[in-house]
């Protein structure tokens, strides 16, 4: 039998620590990948998924099963983690870097996608505010539901279906203006 995400982080808050190896295994590529939608930098990623295990271990103590899902409790712990980490360097925007210097090392499905559309779309991505940009990674790249979100932003589900909508409203509008240009 496969233990829950909370059970394990249940044992890990009792001292367990060996048990926080699972919930890396589940977690750091999804983790990762979070970042680096957000920080368009592979080694940054790297350090704030880094900086997120720590922080796990280091306030397990702070983990309340009855509190909503692990994956709700770890999400908002990576967007702190990522406040964090703007707030140390002062300005958001200095830290995204040029979307021609991201190397993305997914393979494309040349029969579906054109060369630049990932190109396009980072680049529309990076335009949008931080609050819409990351809207949009939570709930289309990471899978969450508006619920989790809601939950991580401390806000309503409706407030969330609303700054969502506008955010993708926002990116196509943005996504196709660059296309236009071309």
């Amino acid at each position: 039998m496969e233990l829950s995400d909370e059970m394990i982080m249940q044992r890990v808050k009792e001292g367990k620590l060996s048990e926080m190896t699972w919930l890396f295994e589940r977690y750091h590529v999804k983790l990762y990948n979070f970042f680096l939608k957000l920080t368009f930098d592979k080694i940054i990623s790297q350090d704030l998924t880094q900086n997120l295990f720590y922080r796990i271990i280091k306030y397990r103590h702070t983990y309340k099963n009855d509190n909503g899902s692990f994956r709700t409790w770890i999400y908002q712990l990576a967007r702190n983690v990522h406040i964090d980490f703007c707030k140390q360097e002062r300005k958001l925007t200095d830290h995204f870097k040029n979307v021609a210097s991201y190397n993305n090392d997914c393979e494309e499905n040349k029969e579906i996608y054109e060369e630049g559309d990932f190109e396009n779309l980072d680049r529309a991505l990076m335009k949008l505010n931080p609050d819409q940009r990351e809207l949009i990674i939570l709930s289309r790249f990471q899978g969450l539901k508006y619920e989790e979100i809601s939950k991580i932003k401390e806000i309503s589900v409706p407030a969330i279906k609303v700054q969502i909508h506008r955010a993708i409203k926002q990116l196509k509008d943005i996504y196709f203006k660059q296309l236009e240009r071309k």
